[in-house]
């Protein structure tokens, strides 16, 4: 994984909270729950990144092309949660099983430690998600999938 330095990245957190809270209203749960854990989760399409941010970056705009953006937080006993590191892999596929396995950014910005990889898709493509994820610090393995339709943003 990549690590982006913090400085660089007060945008990215803030785009990636509104991912997380705005930008997927339909889906209603943004987040599974494993145990003590949380794995937060969007994918979201690159139009919504300012084109000068994405060059800054490297991420590549474009209407048929999204990242998936994902964060693991830990609840703890005194009832307040902290981010955590994981080990993650992932892939997505469409109906034909293409496959894109993904190379995942890990980004960080204060507190908040985001996974970020990139994909491309066809209009009204139902994307389907796998991601395997170890919490740092746990020796137990994870496995969380889920489904989207992918739609062209013009």
């Amino acid at each position: 994984m990549n690590q982006l330095q913090r400085p660089q990245l007060g945008w990215l957190s803030a785009f990636a909270m509104l991912c997380l809270f705005v930008v997927l209203p339909a889906q209603a749960q943004l987040s599974e729950r494993f145990g003590n854990y949380e794995l937060h989760y969007s994918v979201v399409n690159t139009t919504f990144i300012e084109p000068a941010v994405a060059a800054q970056y490297g991420l590549a705009r474009g209407s048929r092309r999204a990242i998936v953006n994902l964060s693991l937080r830990e609840h703890l006993e005194d009832g307040s949660t902290v981010a955590r590191e994981m080990d993650l892999t992932g892939r997505s596929w469409d109906l034909t099983q293409a496959q894109v396995n993904f190379d995942f950014v890990e980004v960080r910005e204060g507190p908040a430690i985001y996974y970020i990889g990139e994909f491309k898709f066809i209009n009204r493509e139902w994307r389907f998600f796998e991601f395997d994820f170890t919490p740092s610090g746990s020796d137990e393995g994870l496995n969380f999938e889920f489904k989207q339709q992918m739609y062209i943003n013009d």
